[in-house]
């Protein structure tokens, strides 16, 4: 075989997985992902970034990530940053996804006090976990003072993504978390207090935590350290 039939096989290959991710059909969107991860390549970059943010199927969106993540950064970054400022919320929120996967702090700076309080849940629950993540070092207490504005939003999965952040950060969350159990909405001093409970307690499962601190919010309780 010759060096150019060679060639025009290899732009077969590349055009046919590029169509694959568009295909109609889940299953073939999901194999198509999973060959660009074996095998990755530099043009596949655009169009993983591009399909993640219209991906309907949880899986397919998944794999889609890792097959990112099996690219070098210095390729991946630039599109995924981008991403995150779009307006169009699952695109905002895969990228963050991902960007949490390939773990370089160099993407710290695109996690800003708007994207941790964006208005949808989904973008802000995976800017949460980003930030954990990407958080330089000496920057835990800032991070939380910031994601301690979010407590008490939400339904119970939102407050509990939240606690886990919050919880990740360890020992550095503790002066914000103190200071939530005060805060005039009893919805923030009651998940303050179920975040404390975690962090002191790990293995406390969250529904029991949230519910024990909601009664000692309603019998006038605050700190529930200092009891």
């Amino acid at each position: 075989m010759t060096i150019t039939n060679q060639d025009t096989d290899a732009k077969r290959a590349l055009q046919g997985l590029l169509q694959g991710l568009e295909d109609g059909r889940s299953s073939v969107r999901l194999r198509a992902a999973l060959a660009i991860g074996t095998t990755p390549d530099p043009r596949y970059v655009g169009t993983l970034i591009e399909r993640c943010a219209v991906e309907p199927e949880f899986f397919v969106r998944d794999m889609l990530t890792w097959a990112l993540t099996r690219h070098p950064a210095s390729l991946t970054l630039p599109g995924l940053v981008r991403e995150v400022r779009s307006g169009r919320a699952q695109a905002r929120s895969q990228a963050l996804h991902t960007l949490s996967k390939i773990g370089d702090r160099q993407a710290w700076p695109v996690i800003t006090r708007a994207l941790l309080s964006d208005a949808d849940d989904e973008v802000a629950r995976s800017a949460w976990r980003t930030a954990v993540v990407l958080v330089p070092e000496g920057e835990e207490s800032t991070l939380a003072t910031m994601l301690a504005t979010q407590l008490g939003r939400g339904e119970r999965e939102t407050q509990l993504c939240l606690s886990r952040a919050l919880v990740a950060l360890g020992e550095a969350v503790a002066p914000a978390l103190r200071a939530a159990t005060t805060a005039p909405d009893p919805r923030v001093r009651a998940h303050a207090l179920a975040t404390q409970r975690l962090l002191r307690d790990p293995d406390t499962g969250f529904g029991f935590a949230i519910e024990e601190a909601k009664r000692v919010v309603a019998l006038g309780g605050s700190d529930e350290e200092g009891r």
